[in-house]
C-alpha cells in the first residue's frame, strides 16, 4: 500500500502536475476580487464560498490522469496478477491524490484568504473546513475518475457527473464559514466527506473491473 501510494505522489509530481491544483486555486483568489471590486466587506461575505469552489475545480484538474493511463497501459493488469485488488488500488490512489493535493491547497488558502480580505477566525474555520473536506472532494474525483477512464473526452464529462455530487460538501463548507460556533455544519461536512471516502474505492473498484472486461 506505502508503496502504491508513493508511486501515486511521484506521478503526481512529474511533469509538474501537482503544481495545476496549486496555481489554479491562487490564480482564483487573485481574480476573485478584481470581479467582486475592492468592497472588504463583500469580499469578507463571498470569499470562503469563492475558494471552496476553486478547491472543488482543483481537486478535479487531475481526474484524467487518475486511472486512465494505468488502465490504457496495463498496469492494473499486472497489479491484479500480483493479487492486489481493485478497491486496495483505488485506496492507495485516494490517498496519493489527496496528498498531492489536500495540504498545498491548505497552504496556498493563507495567501488566497489575504487576498479576499477575510478575517482571521473565518480564515481558521476555512482551513478546517478544507481540513475535513477535502478528502471527500478527492474521493469524489476517485470515483468520477474510475467512472470515466477509458471514455474519450472524459474531462467533461467527468465534470457533469462531479459537481452536482460535490453540492452537500459546498453547502456544508460554506456554512462551517458563515456559522463558526455552530458545530451543525462541520458535523455534517465530516460526515458526507467520510461517506464519501469510505464507499469510493469500492465504487472505483467496481468501476475498474467493467472496464476490464
Amino acid at each position: 500500500m506505502t508503496a502504491l501510494i508513493l508511486r501515486e505522489l511521484r506521478l503526481a509530481a512529474s511533469g509538474g502536475a501537482a503544481l495545476l491544483p496549486l496555481v489554479f486555486f491562487l490564480l482564483v483568489a487573485t481574480l476573485f476580487p478584481f470581479a467582486v471590486g475592492p468592497d472588504g466587506p463583500l469580499l469578507a461575505r463571498t470569499g470562503g464560498g469563492a475558494l471552496w469552489m476553486a478547491a472543488l475545480l482543483a481537486a478535479l484538474l487531475p481526474v484524467d490522469r487518475l486511472f486512465a493511463p494505468d488502465l490504457g497501459s496495463g498496469v492494473l493488469d499486472q497489479l491484479a496478477l500480483r493479487g492486489l485488488g481493485e478497491e486496495t488500488v483505488a485506496l492507495a490512489k485516494l490517498a496519493g491524490h489527496w496528498l498531492s493535493f489536500g495540504p498545498p491547497l491548505m497552504l496556498a488558502a493563507l495567501p488566497a484568504a489575504a487576498l479576499m480580505k477575510l478575517p482571521g477566525e473565518v480564515l481558521l474555520r476555512l482551513e478546517l473546513g478544507l481540513l475535513v473536506g477535502t478528502p471527500g472532494l478527492a474521493a469524489l474525483t476517485l470515483g468520477v475518475g474510475a467512472l470515466t477512464a477509458g471514455l474519450r473526452r472524459s474531462g467533461a464529462l467527468a465534470g457533469l457527473l462531479l459537481l452536482p455530487l460535490a453540492v452537500p460538501l459546498l453547502i456544508f463548507g460554506a456554512g462551517l464559514i458563515e456559522r463558526g460556533k455552530d458545530a451543525g455544519a462541520l458535523q455534517l461536512l465530516g460526515a458526507a466527506s467520510l461517506l464519501l471516502v469510505a464507499g469510493a474505492p469500492f465504487v472505483a473498484g467496481a468501476a475498474l473491473r467493467a472496464a476490464r472486461d
